[in-house]
């Protein structure tokens, strides 16, 4: 026969247990948050970027790139979409890596108005980065995932965050990889989603210091293929339009592939942190590339979690933040 107080711990696990299943932990992020709240939200994404796709070949990689540059600072809480005003003094979007560089405001926008009229108040524009880059990868002819949702949105923005902790194209592999790290990523993220590289755009102003005076040196980059180089050259001239746009990918440009990882190997890659996955002596991203260089499927797996490790970093979940009902301001500002 139980005690009484074998009864009471009894009894209180089992409400414990009770209570745990009917109020989940907050920062439990899941792919059937929405299920009975917005069953629909995964298609109106969907459709919304494959739209978007037929006038804009870019938008794809501008999409997953926003989700990028906003997960790395504060977390993934879509602070990259807040405008200057109210409470926002000094915009994410302002900041160093991304003005008048990031881009698919307006896709997001959209995005957000079907949402609101589908299911209002539900959907956090976070999640809607997170469902877009999934779409533009798959739509792309990459990977497929399940996206865990259930972020809620910031009310704050970070420019000097900005400014400071996403991996800029003129750094090292060394210091890229501190800044991966400081975010929970490891040295895999870091070659997998490098591989994001493998469609989208880059404008000139981003690698001509690897054209003509590397380091200051007065010659360029010796890990350029010299053939590569010379089309870079007449893309990008000295002195040249700095905003003038080159394929990340000149073999597949628009197509989400491992051509990113097979041209590091004849030294195409086309920024200076792209190419230094490979190109710097006794690194371990080396093996990676290889790896992926020569198995596609191995690349799109490692790709597919480290897109959902990026997702996991800090979100807002439970009573945190907010679900704002537009993406470019905070509510009630």
């Amino acid at each position: 026969m139980l005690s009484t107080n074998n009864t009471y711990y009894s009894l209180s696990v089992t409400i414990f247990l009770l209570l745990t299943f009917i109020f989940p932990s907050q920062g439990q992020l899941s792919s059937t948050f929405y299920s009975t709240t917005c069953s629909n939200v995964s298609s109106i994404v969907r459709n919304s970027v494959q739209q978007a796709l037929t006038s804009d070949s870019r938008i794809a990689a501008s999409l997953i790139r926003l989700h990028f540059h906003d997960c790395f600072v504060n977390g993934c809480d879509a602070s990259i979409l807040l405008d200057e005003g109210g409470n926002i003094t000094q915009s994410e979007k302002n900041a160093a890596p991304n003005f008048n560089s990031v881009r698919g405001f307006d896709v997001v926008d959209s995005i957000k108005s079907t949402l609101e009229s589908s299911c209002p108040g539900v959907v956090s524009c976070a999640d809607i980065l997170a469902l877009a880059a999934e779409s533009s990868v798959s739509l792309s002819g990459g990977p497929s995932w399940n996206v865990l949702v259930g972020r809620r949105d910031g009310v704050t923005a970070n420019q000097g965050g900005a400014n400071t902790s996403l991996p800029s194209p003129f750094e090292n592999l060394q210091n890229v990889s501190s800044k991966f790290s400081a975010v929970g990523l490891d040295t895999t993220d870091l070659v997998a989603l490098s591989g994001a590289h493998t469609f989208g755009r880059s404008q000139c102003q981003f690698f001509s210091q690897r054209l003509f005076n590397f380091n200051g040196t007065g010659s360029p980059d010796p890990t350029l293929n010299s053939t590569y180089l010379a089309t870079l050259q007449k893309n990008c001239p000295q002195n040249g339009n700095g905003a003038t746009l080159n394929n990340l990918d000149p073999s597949t440009p628009d197509t989400f592939d491992n051509n990113y990882f097979t041209n590091l190997l004849i030294s195409q890659g086309l920024l200076q942190t792209d190419q230094e996955l490979f190109s710097t002596d006794g690194s371990s991203t080396i093996s990676i590339v290889n790896n992926f260089a020569n198995n596609q499927s191995a690349f799109f797996e490692a790709f597919a979690q480290s897109m959902i490790n990026m997702g996991n970093i800090s979100p807002l979940t439970g009573t945190q933040g907010q679900i704002r009902t537009d993406c470019k301001k905070v509510n009630a500002s």
